[in-house]
């Protein structure tokens, strides 16, 4: 499906058309099999993360908490109110440190030589973007999952400017963190052999579990054990 650009305020914006996610990716990477019972699941956030997204779009300015809680449950009226300690820890902790407020939120990215699309969720004056994080940072650089969402808005970003991007930032809310991360030639080879085995499921072939996968806290292992070498198209 063609997608049709439009400019705003010097960014390329566009719909997603039907390409697959930046998100789908990072699901992909952790368990390609665990994605492959859970691809016509719908995907919801948490309550943490909105908590922690609708934070994100204060940075910069004034965090004021009973504001922001107000807003919370504006969006999410069912959200356990135990979790107004987390959103005052969240900006406690935000409010160490000096933030860029954004120009854009929640900018959707579209790569069509790769068919992937993807959201920037807060993005400068200066054209550098963040994305959002509910959980808490390392004690150096960042996540596996968090360097293939970096990537994979590159790739895209590039694609729509004509620009050399060299990588973004990940805001991990809870501890009040921006970490940059650099795209190295590793995370693009990582996100196209990603991209590779999503191909490969929609074309109905079994994945392949990875070595590091979290099969002993998966609810799938048993599916999994049983699976051998069929198709998984034939287990179901």
């Amino acid at each position: 499906m063609a997608v049709s650009p439009r400019f705003n305020r010097g960014i390329i914006l566009a719909d997603q058309g039907g390409h697959v996610t930046i998100s789908e990716l990072v699901r992909v990477h952790a368990c390609p099999v665990r994605f492959y019972y859970e691809k016509n699941e719908p995907v919801t956030e948490s309550d943490r993360y909105a908590i922690c997204k609708q934070i994100s779009y204060h940075l910069g300015n004034t965090l004021e908490a009973d504001a922001i809680w107000d807003e919370v449950l504006t969006v999410r009226p069912a959200t356990d109110p135990a979790l107004r300690e987390f959103l005052d820890v969240c900006i406690a902790s935000c409010r160490k440190h000096d933030w860029k407020p954004a120009a854009q939120t929640d900018v959707t990215v579209v790569s069509q030589k790769q068919g992937i699309a993807g959201q920037i969720d807060r993005m400068a004056e200066d054209g550098t973007f963040s994305i959002v994080r509910a959980a808490g940072a390392m004690l150096f650089g960042t996540y596996v999952s968090d360097r293939l969402r970096i990537a994979g808005i590159a790739f895209c970003l590039e694609e729509m400017t004509g620009k050399e991007v060299e990588g973004g930032h990940v805001e991990y809310i809870p501890d009040g963190i921006s970490r940059y991360h650099a795209v190295q030639p590793r995370d693009r080879r990582q996100l196209l052999t990603t991209l590779h085995k999503l191909r490969a499921i929609h074309r109905g072939e079994a994945p392949v579990h990875p070595l590091n996968a979290p099969c002993n806290r998966c609810k799938y292992k048993e599916r999994c054990d049983e699976s051998g070498g069929h198709r998984l198209s034939e287990l179901l």
